[in-house]
């Protein structure tokens, strides 16, 4: 068995942050989904809602860039061990982009089952 550092909590965040802005500057999709989460935090916020409504709209924004990063980390790792196109890198990538999708539709129904009640509609 090797041996771990100690667990240091600033410094793991430090590299998960690192990860953040190394995704903001490079993968183009995690841009755009956080150009949409600040749209739609400056949309939800004026929203005639209550407090609790938005909490939970907000939280979801979320959701897709844990899906995102998860995505990424898929793709360069494959990348990494596959120089060549492979049928299996292929899948791997494919479906690590289809949990990207879900966690989109998730979010968006989210949204719309939340604001549906928020108004009374259902």
């Amino acid at each position: 068995m090797r041996n771990k550092p100690k667990y240091n909590f600033l410094k793991n965040s430090k590299y998960a942050l690192e990860g953040v802005f190394a995704a903001l500057k490079q993968e183009r999709a995690f841009q755009i989904e956080v150009f949409l989460a600040i749209l739609m935090t400056i949309i939800l916020w004026l929203l005639p809602i209550k407090i609790g409504y938005k909490f939970i709209l907000q939280a979801s924004l979320i959701i897709p860039f844990i899906a995102e990063m998860f995505n990424t980390a898929i793709e360069n790792t494959v990348d990494l061990a596959c120089k060549e196109i492979h049928p299996l890198a292929k899948y791997a990538k494919d479906t690590a982009s289809a949990g990207v999708f879900f966690s989109l539709v998730l979010t968006g129904l989210i949204w719309l089952f939340t604001l549906l009640i928020a108004f009374n509609i259902v």
